[in-house]
C-alpha cells in the first residue's frame, strides 16, 4: 500500500515537473520570438534597441495614472478631480458626516481660490438657507417652476449605460432635481423614475429626426407629450469639444440605442458640428420659436462661449422682436466639460472656461435688460458646495453637473468613458460590467449627493447672511490673486450698468 502511495506521489511530482518544464519552454520561446520581432520592427526605437524589456515602459506608462491616483498624488493634486473632491462627493453620496478636524488641507492662498465672507449676525433659528421656486418660460404654454438649483447635466443614454440612467432618474425624483437627456434622445430609462426631464435636441436631432436629418415636428410633439418633459434645450455646442459634433463609438451603438436615435447599429454615431437650420442669431431665435410652439414647453439653448459678441447680437435681435422671442434660458458650458469622447486638442485648448464665460454672459444680459427674462444655467466642474455657491454668486440661476453625478454613481475616474470598458458600469454596455451598478443603491447615492450638496450651499448662504442661495452676490465672495491677496468678486467682475 505504501509503495502504491509513493508511486502516485512520484508520478504527480514528475507530472508537475514536466508541466513546469513545458511552461518554461513556452515562455522562453515566446520571449525569444518577441525579442526577434522587436529587433526587426522599425516603428519603435525603444523596442528596437531594448527588445522585450522596452515593453515595460508602455506598461508603466499605462499604469502610472492609477498608481498616482492611489499612492503618489497628494489629496489636492490630481486632475480633472483630485482626491479631496472625490472624497467629498463620495461621503455626500453615502450620506456620511462631512465634518473634519484639525483644519482644512485646502490652500487658501493659492491663486484663483474663492472663499465666502460670513455675516456678523446671521439669522437665528436656522442652519441653511433654502431655495425659492424660479419660473422659467413665462410665455410658453406650459411654463416650468423649479426650486432645486443643482441639477443633472446632459449625458446621453448611449454615453451612459441603461442602469446608470435608471439610477439617475430615480435619484433625481427623490431629490427633486431635473435630469437632462443629453443629445441621444429620450429613452424609457429617463422616464422610469418620474423625475423632471430636460430634453436636449442635438445637432443630429436624435429621437426627433426626420429621415433627412432635419427636425420632425411630430416626433418632437410626441416626446414633449410626456408629462415628465418640462423643458427643451437646443444644443449648439458643448464645453468638451466646441465646434465639433457629438461622438458615440460604434462599439457602444447597440440595437436599442440605434432604435432610440434612429441610426445604424454598430457604427460610429457622429453628429454635425452645428444645426444646418441655425447659421446666425436670427435663425436661432426662429428655431427657438418653432420648438416652443410645437412643444409648448420653455425652450433655450446650450453653448460653449468662444466670445460674447454673438450674445450681444442675440440680445439686440430680441429687443427688436420683443421679449416673447427671447430664449427662456441659456446653458453656458465651460471648457472644463468632458464627460464624453473628445479630441484632446479641443478639450484642453478651445473655448472659455466657466470662470470667464459665466460673468460675461450674465453681464451681457444685464446690459440689455434681459437678465430677468432669460434664466442662466451653467456647467463646468462644479461638483462641491463652494464651487456651486461661487456660480450662484456670479449670477447663475441653476448649476448643472455631469461628472459630479457620475462620481455619485460610483465612477472612480478611470478615464475610460470613451470606451466600452468602464469598470463601474457607468459608461459601458457590457452586461458583465453593468452588473456592478445596482440601480436602487446608486439611486439613493444620487439623491443623497444632490440633497447634501444643496444643503451645504444653503449653509454657506446662511453664513453669508442671506435667506436663499440664489441671493448670494459677487460681494459675498473673494478670490485670491497672483500676489496671494484676495479681492471681492464684485471688484474683479463689476456689475454693468443697465
Amino acid at each position: 500500500m505504501a509503495d502504491a502511495s509513493s508511486s502516485w506521489i512520484m508520478f504527480a511530482f514528475q507530472s508537475v515537473a514536466v508541466a513546469f518544464v513545458l511552461l518554461l519552454v513556452v515562455i522562453v520561446a515566446g520571449v525569444a520570438a518577441l525579442y526577434v520581432a522587436d529587433r526587426m520592427q522599425t516603428h519603435n526605437a525603444v523596442l528596437r534597441n531594448y527588445p522585450v524589456i522596452g515593453h515595460f515602459r508602455k506598461l508603466f506608462q499605462h499604469l502610472g495614472v492609477f498608481f498616482r491616483q492611489y499612492f503618489f498624488a497628494f489629496d489636492r493634486q490630481e486632475l480633472p478631480f483630485n482626491r479631496a473632491q472625490r472624497t467629498w462627493v463620495d461621503r455626500a453620496s453615502e450620506n456620511e458626516d462631512n465634518t473634519r478636524g484639525f483644519g482644512s488641507t485646502r490652500d487658501l492662498g493659492r491663486e484663483g481660490t474663492p472663499f465666502f465672507l460670513n455675516a456678523p449676525f446671521p439669522a437665528l433659528g436656522m442652519e441653511a438657507a433654502t431655495a425659492k421656486p424660479v419660473l422659467i418660460g413665462p410665455h410658453a404654454r406650459e411654463p416650468y417652476t423649479h426650486s432645486a438649483f443643482f441639477n443633472i447635466s446632459a449625458m446621453s443614454f448611449g454615453a451612459l449605460s441603461a442602469p446608470a440612467v435608471r439610477a439617475l432618474s430615480r435619484g433625481a425624483a427623490k431629490s427633486g432635481v431635473w435630469l437632462d437627456t443629453g443629445e441621444g434622445g429620450l429613452a424609457p430609462y429617463h422616464l422610469e423614475g418620474g423625475c423632471d426631464v430636460v430634453f436636449e435636441i442635438g445637432t443630429a436631432k436624435y429621437g426627433v429626426r426626420a429621415p433627412d436629418g432635419t427636425l420632425d415636428d411630430g416626433r418632437l410633439r410626441a416626446v414633449c407629450a410626456h408629462p415628465e418633459v418640462k423643458m427643451v434645450s437646443i444644443k449648439l455646442s458643448q464645453g468638451a469639444k466646441p465646434g465639433l459634433g457629438g461622438l458615440l463609438p460604434g462599439g457602444k451603438v447597440t440595437a436599442e440605442i440605434a432604435a432610440i436615435r434612429g441610426i445604424p447599429v454598430g457604427e460610429d454615431s457622429v453628429s454635425p458640428n452645428r444645426h444646418p437650420e441655425i447659421g446666425n442669431v436670427s435663425q436661432l431665435l426662429d428655431f427657438i420659436a418653432r420648438v416652443r410652439d410645437v412643444s409648448g414647453k420653455p425652450v433655450g439653448f446650450k453653448a460653449a462661449l468662444g466670445g460674447i459678441g454673438w450674445i450681444d447680437e442675440l440680445c439686440n435681435e430680441v429687443q427688436r422682436r420683443g421679449l416673447v422671442s427671447a430664449p427662456d434660458f441659456i446653458i453656458v458650458d465651460g471648457s472644463e466639460g468632458g464627460t464624453g469622447a473628445a479630441p484632446q486638442t479641443l478639450m484642453e485648448g478651445v473655448g472659455l472656461p466657466l470662470r470667464e464665460a459665466l460673468p460675461m454672459l450674465v453681464d451681457t444680459l444685464i446690459r440689455h435688460g434681459l437678465r430677468k427674462r432669460v434664466k442662466v444655467i451653467c456647467a463646468g466642474k462644479c461638483i462641491t458646495a463652494y464651487e456651486v455657491a461661487w456660480a450662484l454668486a456670479m449670477g447663475a440661476d441653476f448649476v448643472n453637473s455631469a461628472r459630479g453625478f457620475m462620481l455619485a454613481l460610483g465612477c472612480i475616474q478611470s478615464m475610460r468613458c470613451n470606451r466600452n470598458t468602464c469598470p463601474t458600469g457607468v459608461t459601458t454596455h457590457d452586461p458583465r460590467l453593468q452588473r456592478g451598478l445596482v440601480v436602487p443603491d446608486k439611486a439613493e447615492r444620487v439623491a443623497h449627493y444632490a440633497s447634501n450638496l444643496m444643503r451645504e450651499v444653503g449653509i454657506i448662504a446662511h453664513s453669508c447672511g442671506v435667506d436663499d442661495p440664489r441671493a448670494l452676490r459677487r460681494g459675498h465672495c473673494r478670490m485670491v490673486l497672483d500676489d496671494g491677496i484676495s479681492q471681492p468678486l464684485d471688484k474683479l467682475y463689476p456689475y454693468p450698468s443697465k
